[in-house]
């Protein structure tokens, strides 16, 4: 089966060759398929010659001949869960656009740096597709601080947090602080010890007592804005 992009090339390919004797050339495949560069165009002529839909003829300059077309049934309903192009069409629903999405609430803000007020209140949700979160219960909290930079979290990143009590050693997770001050850390477990450790060298790892450290959630996904 081919994708979208595949079936649009290889038809303005063959309407090109049928209307004019020569294949259009690969500016011509980018604008028609609103493609950024003709790298994309390179790779999908690949996949065509490599389905063998198509044969590129060595030492000519602009030689391509279509083997074959899909199916008349494919070229009149086809309905693949990829992206498609317009080519002067209008874009059907990509899969991503058909998930279900589900509705987090956001608490607040997250010290990932000297840790601040607990938890706020809620103060607004974002919606994010069911299979990136898995089973549980979800909340979002903004980041603020550079302490888990080297763990791929920057200052104002939101991250998702699946509501548990319980964490493994490595986990990097929300921890309440004497019920007072949350924080977002990798956990680390020493001896009847918790460590809290950033994932920046100009910050120290926190260790404390069990009694003054809760567990409020482990960290499963994150959103980033540019």
């Amino acid at each position: 089966m081919l994708t979208r992009k595949q079936h649009e090339l290889l038809h303005f390919i063959n309407d090109r060759l049928k209307q004019e004797g020569v294949p259009p050339s690969f500016d011509e495949m980018k604008d028609a398929l609103e493609l950024a560069s003709k790298s994309g165009i390179h790779r999908l002529i690949t996949a065509l010659e490599e389905r063998g839909f198509i044969r590129r003829l060595a030492n000519r300059a602009r030689a391509i001949e279509v083997i074959k077309l899909p199916d008349q049934s494919v070229r009149g309903k086809f309905n693949p869960s990829v992206i498609e192009g317009s080519l002067g069409k209008a874009r059907p629903p990509s899969a991503f656009e058909h998930q279900a999405y589900i509705s987090i609430p956001v608490m607040g803000r997250i010290a990932a740096g000297t840790p601040i007020s607990a938890i706020q209140a809620r103060s607004h949700t974002i919606g994010m597709p069911a299979d990136m979160l898995g089973s549980g219960e979800h909340f979002a909290l903004e980041v603020r601080g550079d302490s888990m930079i080297e763990a791929g979290i920057l200052d104002g990143d939101t991250v998702i947090i699946r509501k548990q009590d319980l964490a493994d050693t490595g986990d990097i997770v929300v921890a309440l602080i004497d019920d007072e001050e949350a924080t977002l850390k990798r956990l680390r477990r020493r001896g009847s010890s918790i460590a809290l450790e950033a994932a920046n060298p100009a910050y120290e790892t926190r260790v404390l007592g069990p009694d003054r450290v809760r567990i409020q959630g482990k960290l499963v996904n994150l959103m980033r804005k540019y």
